[in-house]
């Protein structure tokens, strides 16, 4: 079971071994699972207790596995889209300052994984993937509104997710690997999601 203060911890250190072990393409339920040491490990959510929506990755790259941060690749639009979607609060530049300015946003980060098996980054080399623990994160979110899965591999276990918020979405990949994606078109999408939760105004 995730520790509340492994849940509020945004920064710094891998994920503690919680989660369930499941194969990236099992049908079946998960199964409590001890860690294995080969595997990649992912990193803590970054949550409070005021967060109204919780963005769900899949697992991290490469880059911000060796970072220890979230969306730490250069060509990762991730922050970007944050910044261009509240642009009268500006974004700080540093990693830290970023966090605690997406919290007092209301939007909280994790990945669907916590743990698992890939050689480079791609969501298609994901292998012994083992699931987090969603229930005991939400318990500590009372008021988490929306689910928004960021990309598909995320989302195709939106079925773990759905009773943990009012609405579960999937989001167009932040990723660079979605370039079919404008990024107009993909920060239009992210701003609706941000409506959908309150965080925004319904026009803006």
């Amino acid at each position: 079971m995730t520790s509340r203060e492994g849940l509020q911890n945004p920064c710094g250190k891998p994920a503690p071994a919680n989660g369930m072990q499941r194969k990236a393409d099992s049908k079946h339920p998960p199964l409590p699972f001890a860690p294995d040491p080969a595997a990649l490990q992912g990193l803590p959510p970054l949550v409070n207790t005021q967060i109204r929506v919780l963005i769900l990755g899949s697992f991290p790259g490469v880059a911000s596995l060796q970072a220890g941060q979230y969306y730490a690749h250069p060509r990762n639009q991730f922050w970007p889209l944050l910044a261009a979607i509240w642009p009268e609060h500006p974004q700080p530049t540093d990693y830290a300052g970023r966090c605690a300015w997406l919290l007092e946003r209301g939007v909280g980060l994790w990945d669907v994984y916590a743990s698992c098996q890939r050689q480079g980054s791609l969501d298609s080399a994901i292998e012994n993937a083992r699931l987090n623990d969603f229930p005991v994160l939400a318990a500590q979110c009372p008021q988490l509104r929306l689910i928004a899965h960021n990309g598909g591999e995320s989302h195709r276990h939106a079925r773990l997710t759905r009773d943990l918020a009012a609405q579960t979405l999937r989001l167009p990949s932040s990723s660079p690997a979605n370039a079919s994606w404008s990024f107009a078109r993909k920060l239009e999408a992210w701003r609706q999601a941000m409506r959908m939760a309150g965080l925004l105004p319904l026009s803006d």
